[in-house]
């Protein structure tokens, strides 16, 4: 409980007794959209060198939603068909008290109203929250993890202690929740590692999914010194083992193959090499309340203003219709090798992982 008698959790509860069940949430192009990543923060206890600078300007505390924001918001996109909800950062479970907003979540599972709650974490934290996280519903958790030595881990994090997240997968699986890691594949950095992470994750029963570095927000360098195509990683992998295709789908971007020599499922996120849009269900909110309809568009719907401008949702919920309406069948990311931008100007900490 949250010091202070739960008060926090009691005016979450108070705050969507009003909400009313409406018609679900479908696009232009005829998808439902049925899954929200969420950001409880733009702030992170690391500075990944593909992510972001390390001299971070972070938001003001002020301009963040507060949990009981948070709790309203989910629940309105709840009532409106979502069936997933993931919460994101920077690193959310460096939020203050974010325990309270995924006990107050939870009451969506018990319903039937949601079918998962998940998260996406860099492991920091995990040691400590993995048991609560599990008594609040949460089967299953992404970790970020690019290396398994404890110098490159810090080189790539700057700030990061290997140790620290092992642990947490560690706590995670002891919980009884399911462990995926997400691996961003960089070139010249961690892909002579590729081979002994697949067989180090299936040993632990983790699924391992490789990403494309993603064209987002100012970095210190230059992504296309950073950019290895999947399609060549998965070329490589193939004289090590053999790929059988998978049906697996888990509800995001990733594409899945099984390992036959170690019987684990091996994902690929490929952004560029190959746009995933054409069955995408998902929508991003951020710490601030920005609705973002595409990861890879600028286009953007404030919820914040509605959500605070009435304690009836109709005003939100006219702003999300609204905003769904706008959804685009697709991005366009480019990681252009002439020019000194990035496709689009947020951080991947801003929009949520």
């Amino acid at each position: 409980m949250v010091a202070g008698g739960g008060s926090i959790s009691g005016m979450i509860q108070r705050s969507t007794d009003l909400i009313t069940p409406g018609p679900a949430l479908v696009d232009p192009f005829g998808r439902a959209v049925t899954y929200i990543r969420v950001s409880v923060t733009d702030r992170c206890d690391f500075r990944c060198v593909y992510c972001m600078s390390e001299d971070m300007s972070f938001l003001p505390k002020s301009d963040l939603l507060t949990l009981e924001e948070l709790d309203r918001l989910c629940s309105a996109f709840v009532t409106r068909g979502t069936r997933k909800i993931r919460i994101t950062g920077g690193e959310p479970l460096v939020r203050r008290n974010i325990m309270t907003l995924f006990r107050s979540l939870s009451r969506h599972l018990d319903s039937g109203a949601l079918e998962e709650i998940t998260v996406t974490t860099n492991g920091s934290q995990l040691a400590r929250y993995a048991k609560e996280l599990a008594e609040c519903g949460v089967k299953r958790i992404n970790v970020s993890l690019d290396t398994l030595d404890p110098d490159q881990f810090r080189k790539i994090t700057r700030w990061g202690d290997l140790s620290k997240v092992l642990a947490g997968i560690d706590a995670a699986q002891d919980a009884g929740m399911s462990v995926k890691i997400n691996a961003v594949a960089l070139r010249d950095v961690n892909e002579h590692e590729f081979v002994p992470m697949i067989e180090w994750a299936h040993k632990r029963k983790c699924d391992l999914t490789f990403i494309e570095v993603m064209p987002l927000g100012e970095i210190d360098g230059e992504r296309v010194d950073q950019y290895l195509p999947l399609s060549q990683v998965r070329a490589k992998l193939m004289d090590h083992f053999t790929m059988e295709e998978s049906s697996h789908r888990t509800g995001g971007p990733a594409r899945y193959v099984r390992v036959k020599e170690t019987g684990g499922l091996l994902g690929f996120i490929t952004p560029l090499t190959h746009n995933f849009c054409e069955s995408c269900n998902r929508v991003r909110v951020t710490c601030t309340g920005t609705l973002y309809m595409c990861l890879g568009q600028e286009d953007a719907a404030d919820l914040r203003a509605p959500l605070r401008a009435s304690e009836s949702n109709d005003l939100l919920d006219q702003e999300i219709v609204r905003a769904i309406a706008r959804k685009p069948k697709g991005h366009d990311f480019i990681i252009d090798r002439t020019g000194d931008r990035p496709a689009v100007g947020r951080h991947m900490s801003v929009t949520g992982g």
